[in-house]
């Protein structure tokens, strides 16, 4: 199992250069200055110091950091869940059926019929115990993916972009575009068909015995490549948006600033939830709104929000697990 980050934004730069979305003029390298730059930074000796404004970007940074821990501890609950779900005679026949392989290419055909015997044996007992399921998972990936932009409002031009790039069916465009609209914890996995895979092994025991090894290994290959694969996922900017609600109940106490624009990160993180496609016409997203907007004006008084840091930290989860339990095959 592997925990990867992956992130296509510079290969979505280089499309969206040629969709016209950037400019030349719309950043600069990191260290260039200009001439302005330097007048900016550099003040005459005589003239008196000037304290330094809050910097509400760094502010919303830090406070995405916060909830980031989070983030982890999410994975590896999804980790350990599909992994207990796991079945160990299904992950057997697979076991057995690349040892038949491997003894086809070995030139031992007595050992790959042996071992696709085996194979034979755990499926017919998971055909009994299980007479009425099509899958059996044999195989989880938990990968952490997050390459959408932090901007709604990028997040907005670059779906209007993918509906542009499938209305005319460029859908190599479209599919960099889609993939820079993902932020998720996304579980695979990997299961048996039971309808398909003993017809394999048998064809695969006949062939050998027909002495067409290439034949019997090539038929074992496609049923190990033609597994079902299911998809569920969690929204990670739901997820980062509970974990801020959770650091701003800890710190409404003591640094109400802090747990106010900690408060403004779960906004905008259920905003992105929404504008990334995460089930968008759910109502939940009208609920959450107005109950973040509740909260804010709480914090701005000197009401007690605690009962509604709770509603709203319960409403996030129970939308995350709604999510999370969808599969998408």
């Amino acid at each position: 199992m592997k925990n990867r980050m992956c992130v296509a934004l510079p290969v979505l730069a280089t499309v969206l250069l040629g969709l016209g979305t950037f400019s030349c003029n719309s950043a600069k390298p990191a260290g260039d200055t200009t001439s302005a730059d330097t007048s900016t930074r550099t003040q005459p000796a005589t003239q008196p110091a000037t304290q330094p404004q809050p910097n509400l970007d760094t502010q919303r940074q830090q406070a995405e950091q916060q909830s980031r821990p989070g983030v982890e501890k999410e994975r590896k609950k999804a980790e350990d869940e599909a992994g207990r779900n796991l079945d160990q005679d299904a992950m057997a026949a697979i076991s057995e059926t690349q040892k038949a392989i491997d003894a086809i290419a070995s030139n031992k055909s007595d050992q790959a019929l042996a071992a696709i015997e085996r194979a034979t044996g755990k499926i017919n007992v998971l055909l009994a115990r299980n007479p009425a399921t099509a899958i059996i998972p044999v195989s989880v990936n938990v990968d952490i993916i997050d390459a959408a932009p932090h901007d709604v409002k990028l997040i907005k031009d670059l779906g209007q972009h993918a509906s542009t790039a499938v209305a005319a069916k460029d859908y190599p465009t479209a599919r960099v575009l889609l993939a820079a609209l993902t932020s998720e914890i996304r579980v695979r996995t990997y299961n048996l068909p039971l309808a398909t895979y003993p017809e394999a092994l048998k064809a695969a025991a006949r062939l050998l015995d027909q002495k067409k090894q290439q034949d019997a290994s090539d038929v074992l290959l496609t049923a190990l490549n033609t597994l079902l694969v299911v998809d569920r996922v969690t929204p990670l900017p739901l997820v980062i948006a509970r974990e801020a609600i959770n650091s701003a109940k800890a710190q409404s106490q003591n640094d109400k600033q802090m747990a106010q624009t900690l408060v403004q990160t779960a906004k905008n993180e259920v905003e992105r939830a929404k504008e990334l496609g995460y089930a968008p016409q759910a109502p939940e997203y009208e609920y959450l709104r107005a109950d973040i907007s509740n909260l804010e004006k709480q914090l701005k008084g000197n009401s007690d929000a605690g009962s509604l840091f709770a509603k709203l930290e319960d409403k996030l989860s129970a939308f995350m697990k709604r999510q999370s339990q969808q599969e998408r095959r």
